[in-house]
C-alpha cells in the first residue's frame, strides 16, 4: 500500500491511498473459503461448492468490504503516526477521485481531503494576568435563602381577606348582556384564581379587599387576553368552547388561601440540616453560608474560565481554517438540516472549534487526566445539585453514590462528566498558573458581570 499526503497551505491536505492487491488478497481468500463451508447450494454437498461459483457470486462484495476496512485501518494508523491534526472525517476528493472497478484486478486509488487544524502556540504562565471574582455570602444572599427555605416549608392557610399571592377558589356563572345569570351558559364550581397572574390591570383590580362570600363580576377573557387555553382552564371547559367567548361571569368566592412561609425556628432547622444539627438562627445562617460556598466557588470558576477562554483567543489571535472543506464536513454530519442550517451555524462551529483546540493544547501542556474517582466526584456534585434545588442539602452519601453509579451507566451522561471533569481540573490548574487577581464581589454584583458576557 502506498499512502502520500500533501498539505502546501497547512490547513487543506490531500491524502491518497493506492492499495495494492497483495494488501487484500488473501483477506479475501480466506473469507470466500469460509464462505464456501457454509453455502448451501441445491446440487453440491456442503463445502463443495465450486470456488469459481462462490467468487462469481460473492467475491466483488467481499472485496470492497476488505479494502474498505483495509483503507480506513490504514488511513487513521497513517494519520496518528504522522501526527496529522485532522478536524473531522475524510471525504472524497471531489475532482481527482474517479470510480474504482472492483470487479478488475489491479490497483485501487483512492483520494481524500483531509481538514488540518491550524498551527499555533497557546500558552499560560504567571507573566498572565487574569481577574478571578470570589462571592461572598453577604447577608442578603442569606437572607434569600433562609427565606427560601421557609418558603419550601411553609403551607396554604386560610385567610379573611385577599391580599398578594393568595389564591381564590369560587363558583362562576356566566352572565347575560342585562347581568342575570345566563340560561344554559357556562357554570363552574371550585374555579381556582389567582389574581397575581391576572394580566389585565382593571381585572385584577377587581379583587382588590375580596372576602369568602363576596360576589365578583369580572370577564375571563379580558382577564387573560390572546390566553384561551387559560381561559379554558379556568372555565374547565375545552379551548374552542371559548374561542368566542366574550361574557362577563359572576364569582361567587368560597375560600382565600394564603401562602404562610414556616417560622424560622428549630423545626425548620431540623428539617433542613437534620435534626440538632444546628440550634439557632445565627448557626442557621452561618450553616447556610458554609452550604452555598462551593456553589459560589463554581460561578466563580465558571467565570475564570470563561475570562481565561476570552483572553486567551484573544492572545492566540485569528486563525485560518480550511472552511470551504470544514463546510462540507459540517453538511455530511448534517445532511437532514441542510446547507442553509451550515450557513447559519458555520461561524458559531468554528469559534468553538478553535476554543476546542486551544483548550486541547492547554490540557496537554499541564499534564491533565481524567480518572474514574473524578468522574464519579462529578456526578456526585452534579446530583447534590439537583437535591439541593428541592430544598434537600443533607442527602447522605450512600444515596448520592446509588445516583452516581446509574447516571454513570449512561454513555452520553459519561461524556458530559468527562469535559465537566477537565473544566474543573483545568481551572483548578489555571488557578495556579496565571498571576491571579482577586476581587471580592456580591452576588449581585457578580451576575451583573455575567449579564455583560
Amino acid at each position: 500500500m502506498k499512502i502520500t499526503f500533501d498539505c502546501p497551505d497547512k490547513i487543506n491536505g490531500l491524502l491518497t491511498m493506492t492499495v495494492e492487491p497483495a494488501d487484500y488478497q488473501e483477506k479475501v481468500e480466506k473469507t470466500l473459503k469460509d464462505y464456501r463451508k457454509k453455502a448451501q447450494v441445491p446440487g453440491f454437498r456442503p463445502g463443495m461448492v465450486p470456488m469459481g461459483m462462490i467468487k462469481k457470486q460473492y467475491g466483488t462484495a467481499v472485496k470492497v468490504d476488505e479494502v474498505n476496512k483495509l483503507m480506513g485501518e490504514k488511513l487513521y494508523e497513517y494519520i496518528h503516526e504522522n501526527k496529522i491534526q485532522m478536524l473531522g472525517e475524510p471525504l472524497p476528493n471531489q475532482e481527482k477521485q474517479v470510480p474504482q472497478d472492483f470487479e478488475k484486478d489491479g490497483d485501487l486509488t483512492f483520494v481524500f481531503d483531509i481538514a488540518v487544524a491550524p498551527e499555533f502556540k497557546a500558552e499560560l504562565s504567571a507573566k498572565d494576568k487574569i481577574t478571578y471574582y470570589a462571592i461572598k455570602a453577604d447577608d442578603k444572599l442569606i437572607d434569600d435563602q433562609v427565606q427560601m427555605y421557609a418558603s419550601q416549608a411553609g403551607e396554604f392557610v386560610k385567610a379573611d381577606v385577599f391580599s398578594g399571592n393568595d389564591t381564590i377558589t369560587g363558583d362562576m356563572r356566566e352572565l347575560d348582556k342585562k347581568g342575570n345569570t345566563k340560561e344554559g351558559g357556562i357554570t363552574t364550581e371550585g374555579a381556582m384564581v389567582m389574581p397575581a397572574y391576572i394580566k389585565a390591570d382593571d381585572q385584577k383590580k377587581l379583587f382588590d379587599g375580596a372576602k369568602p362570600g363576596d360576589i365578583i363580576t369580572f370577564n375571563p377573557k379580558k382577564a387573560y387576553p390572546d390566553n384561551d387555553a387559560e381561559v379554558a382552564a379556568l372555565l374547565k371547559v375545552q379551548k374552542d368552547d371559548v374561542k368566542d367567548l366574550n361574557s362577563d361571569f359572576s364569582y361567587q368566592i368560597t375560600e382565600i388561601r394564603h401562602f404562610e412561609p414556616a417560622a424560622v425556628d428549630q423545626k425548620l432547622f431540623d428539617r433542613v440540616f437534620g435534626e440538632g444539627t444546628v440550634k439557632d438562627e445565627k448557626a442557621f445562617r452561618e450553616k447556610i453560608a458554609e452550604t452555598i460556598a462551593p456553589q459560589l466557588q463554581q460561578n466563580s470558576d465558571y467565570k475564570f474560565l470563561l475570562d481565561v477562554r476570552a483572553y486567551l483567543e484573544k492572545k492566540v489571535g485569528d486563525l485560518q481554517f480550511p472552511e470551504a472543506l470544514l463546510k462540507r464536513v459540517m453538511l455530511q454530519n448534517n445532511q437532514d438540516k441542510g446547507a442553509d442550517y451550515v450557513e447559519k451555524n458555520f461561524e458559531g462551529s468554528i469559534k468553538e472549534l478553535k476554543w476546542h483546540l486551544i483548550k486541547e493544547q492547554i490540557v496537554a501542556a499541564n499534564d491533565i487526566k481524567v480518572e474514574d474517582a473524578d468522574l464519579k466526584a462529578v456526578a456526585k456534585e452534579a446530583i447534590r445539585a439537583q437535591f439541593a434545588q428541592y430544598g434537600m442539602s443533607n442527602v447522605p452519601d450512600d444515596v448520592l453514590e446509588n445516583y452516581a453509579a446509574e447516571q454513570l451507566k449512561k454513555r452520553e451522561n459519561v461524556e458530559n462528566f468527562v469535559d465537566r471533569a477537565i473544566d474543573m481540573k483545568l481551572t483548578d490548574t489555571l488557578k495556579n498558573v496565571v498571576k491571579l487577581t482577586q476581587k471580592e464581589v456580591t452576588l449581585a454584583d457578580f451576575n451583573k458581570l455575567m449579564q455583560e458576557k
